[in-house]
């Protein structure tokens, strides 16, 4: 199943106006590509959309998706925004993902499409 055939969008209500929306997703699971033990992060979505919104139960359908699969921290925060910029050509986003500590190091990404607008 590709991202094009799980992520779903809907026509955005008020695309002139620059408002931020932000969806946390708190339950993120992936593997280390290393060991392969599990990686739990918590991930915030945040984007100012264009014409299409991100539809909710698509998206979690595709953060399920990295459950069993070895990526590094950096490159599945990269993916997801790679992945939902192509689904809803949003004006700006932001991909933050906070990852539990391992090995006593606590790791937060950071990964960003575009400028912020203003009004």
């Amino acid at each position: 199943m590709t991202e094009e055939s799980i992520l779903k969008t809907f026509p955005n209500q008020h695309p002139v106006r620059n408002y931020l929306i932000e969806h946390h997703v708190h339950e993120f699971t992936s593997l280390c590509p290393i060991t392969g033990q599990p990686d739990f992060a918590s991930m915030r979505i945040s984007y100012v959309a264009d014409a299409e919104c991100i539809e909710l139960r698509s998206l979690k359908q595709y953060m399920q998706k990295f459950r069993d699969q070895g990526i590094f921290y950096e490159d599945v925060t990269n993916i997801i925004l790679n992945d939902l910029v192509a689904c809803c050509r949003p004006k700006w986003m932001e991909i933050e993902s906070e990852w539990s500590v391992r090995g006593g190091i606590h790791t937060v990404i950071t990964a960003r499409h575009g400028q912020m607008p203003h009004e």
